[in-house]
Formats: structure tokens, C-alpha cells, sequence
């Protein structure tokens, strides 16, 4: 605040002084409200992050549980359940009892007993190394025709991966336009990569006896694989998802689709030197 300038003459030369007061009046409850009013915002805030930040970590954990699951899951297998599960994949109609899986409670929470348990359980371990074999059969094929090169089987690798993935794409479609649940992500991906049991038996009658044999293999195996498919995808769609009895002839449809589907998928990855 400015007071009233004084003057004071000094001959010709007039001098000014100007008073200003050293300090300013302070509105202590103005400051008061400020200060109080901005310990609730920043309360507010810190809460309502806090809060948004755990709902979407829970949301995240649970979508990733429900999605993918436990790796490790998978992987538990034996040479007991190995050598049942081939017989199931390559020969279903030879499967006494029946395709449901057995469940176990752990920890008062509903879950799925693991393959070593129960043969009915997908698993990880056999397409992994079913999709290995076919790569071995693979390139071993392109030597004996001389065309192997590190192209060529890059390209069987490609065809492989995106066969697999259009397996995987297939069941979900299936599964998605039928139920309204949901199974975890790691289960289709081992189902669909089942298919390289089949191709692999296929291309190792190719080897031993002749590109006949193979036709006549490739086809039954189509036949065995389908059925697969089809039993694997009723049992999901009556324990582990929800499905209107209204999409009961659709039903039909998509699991005949699926079945027919798998004897022209066999062929495309059998056809390796071509």
C-alpha cells in the first residue's frame, strides 16, 4: 500500500520520497480455508487413485488367470500319461469312460486336476514336441529331395505356426459363437497344437512306406482328429461354459465344420516338398 508521496525543495532540484508500508495484511481465515481445503484434495486424490489402481490390478490378475492360467500347469505329465494321451489323440474311438475332466478343490477354490492326474486334461508338453517332430520330418524330407535350406524350412516353421494358429482361432470362434463363458487361453492352444501328433504319424508312414500310405494315413488321421476335436468341444461347451439350448442345431454345424476342416489342414503341413 502506497502512502501520500511527500516533497521536500532543495534549490532547483525537488527531491520526492514515496512511503510504502513494509508489510501487507495477511486474511488469516482466507489462509486457513486455502490450507484446509487442499489437505481434502490431495486426501481425495491419493484415495481415489489408490482405488483405481487397485481395481485394475485386480481386474488385470483376474482376466490373466481366467485367460492364461499357470504355465507350469501344463507341463505336469509323466511317461504313464504321455503314452495314454497319444493313444486318445491318434485313436479316440479306442478311449474307454469318459472325456470329462476331474476336479479337485485347493485351498476351499474349484479347479481342474493336472495331466498327470487326469487324462482328460490338455497339456503343453505334447504339442511342443509334437511341433519339433514335424520340423525334424520336415527339413529331413527337403534333404532326401534335395530343397532343404534354411528358407525352406523357415517356411515349414511359418506353415506349422500358422496352422496352429488358425486351429486355435477355429475353437475359439466355435466356443464364442456357442457359449457365453469363458475357458483359459493356454487350454485351446494346447488343443489345437494337438494336431501335430497326427501330421507327424502321417509324414513318418510317408518315410517308411509310400506317398500313399500317407494319403490313406493323412485321412484316417483326419477322421481320428475330428472326432477329437468334436468330443473336446462338447465337453467344454457342456461343463465349462454356458450354452443357450436355442444354438443347439448351430451347435451341429460349427462342430461338423471343425471336424471337416481338419483333413485339408493335415494335407497342407503333410505336403512338405511341394
Amino acid at each position: 500500500m502506497l502512502f501520500p508521496a511527500m516533497y521536500q525543495s532543495s534549490g532547483n532540484h525537488a527531491q520526492i520520497f514515496l512511503q510504502t508500508s513494509s508489510t501487507e495484511k495477511i486474511n488469516p481465515i482466507g489462509e486457513a480455508l486455502y490450507g484446509a481445503g487442499s489437505d481434502v484434495l490431495k486426501t481425495e486424490l491419493s484415495a481415489y487413485g489408490e482405488k483405481l489402481l487397485g481395481s485394475g490390478s485386480a481386474y488385470v490378475h483376474s482376466n490373466m488367470g481366467r485367460y492364461f492360467s499357470n504355465p507350469q500347469y501344463y507341463f505336469q505329465v509323466n511317461d504313464q500319461y504321455v503314452k495314454n494321451k497319444l493313444k486318445v489323440i491318434l485313436l479316440p474311438l479306442l478311449h474307454k469312460g469318459h472325456w470329462m475332466r476331474a476336479t479337485e478343490t485347493v485351498g476351499g477354490e474349484f479347479s481342474y486336476k493336472p495331466p498327470i492326474e487326469d487324462i482328460n486334461a490338455p497339456d503343453l508338453y505334447i504339442p511342443l514336441m509334437a511341433f519339433v517332430t514335424y520340423i525334424v520330418l520336415a527339413g529331413f524330407f527337403l534333404g532326401i529331395n534335395e530343397k532343404f535350406s534354411p528358407e525352406a524350412l523357415g517356411i515349414q516353421v511359418t506353415d506349422g505356426l500358422l496352422c496352429w494358429l488358425f486351429q486355435v482361432l477355429l475353437i475359439e470362434a466355435t466356443l464364442h459363437s456357442l457359449g457365453d463363458g469363458e475357458i483359459p487361453f493356454l487350454d485351446v492352444v494346447a488343443y489345437g497344437g494337438y494336431t501335430f501328433v497326427a501330421v507327424s504319424v502321417a509324414l513318418m508312414a510317408k518315410l517308411i512306406a509310400c506317398c500313399y500310405c500317407f494319403y490313406v494315413v493323412s485321412v484316417w488321421e483326419s477322421f481320428c482328429m475330428g472326432m477329437l476335436f468334436v468330443k473336446i468341444l462338447k465337453r467344454i461347451l457342456i461343463a465349462e461354459v454356458r450354452i443357450s439350448e436355442k444354438l443347439s442345431s448351430k451347435r451341429h454345424y460349427l462342430l461338423l465344420l471343425v471336424a471337416v476342416a481338419q483333413l485339408p489342414l493335415l494335407f497342407w503341413l503333410g505336403n512338405v516338398v511341394v
